[in-house]
């Protein structure tokens, strides 16, 4: 019995690892296809959502992150989502704050998408169609709940060096991503500068990957 506990706890303690090492090899995966149709990329990231999702107790917020982050690294097109975010100030950034910067709006990124796909209630994740839109297509989502109305998720993905990535994302179907962050950058910059907006990033990402209670 006490050989079985001790396994059980090391099994749970290994868990946030071993699935960590298995969003790496999906986003190692979907990068050695360059030429993935778009909602397939999109599929590939569905399929690790809901599998953190299941798992989502015993890995935790900072165990949902590890197995994310790479996935969402390889997936968004996170410098071009910073730019657009922060707006016309980006100009006069130094290469050191652009880094900076794209570095913190990555880990906030990831971390959302830990904080936000927690748990499994017997939700679906469908990629239900794709239109082309301007330079790019339009990849349309829902979240299908049981017992609540389904919730739109659209994806805008652009190629990239012939890999498409997401660029932006639209909120029940309109609400965009990026948008919405310019506004609440232009906010944080204007009030407390560009390393205020850092700090700012770094202090949501830390706490929604601690695995500490939060208000609500």
């Amino acid at each position: 019995m006490m050989v079985a506990g001790a396994f059980r706890n090391v099994a749970r303690r290994a868990a946030p690892l071993v699935l960590a090492m298995a969003g790496i090899l999906v986003a190692t995966a979907v990068a050695a296809l360059p030429q993935a149709d778009p909602q397939d990329r999109v599929r590939g990231f569905y399929a690790v959502l809901l599998s953190t999702m299941k798992n989502g107790r015993s890995l935790g917020e900072s165990g949902r992150y590890q197995a994310l982050a790479p996935v969402v690294n390889n997936l968004f097109d996170v410098p071009s989502m910073a730019r657009l975010a922060v707006g016309p100030a980006w100009d006069g950034l130094t290469a050191a704050q652009r880094d900076q910067i794209t570095a913190a709006f990555a880990r906030y990124v990831s971390a959302t998408y830990a904080d936000r796909f927690n748990s499994y209630s017997g939700q679906q994740l469908q990629v239900t169609g794709g239109q082309p839109y301007a330079d790019g297509v339009i990849v349309e989502t829902r979240i299908v709940k049981p017992g609540e109305q389904p919730v739109t998720i659209n994806y805008l993905m652009r190629q990239h060096q012939g890999v498409w990535q997401i660029a932006d994302v639209y909120l029940d179907g309109t609400i965009s991503q990026v948008a919405t962050q310019r506004s609440e950058f232009h906010s944080i910059l204007a009030h407390d500068g560009v390393n205020g907006l850092i700090a700012a990033l770094t202090r949501k990402a830390d706490l929604l990957t601690s695995n500490s209670p939060r208000s609500p």
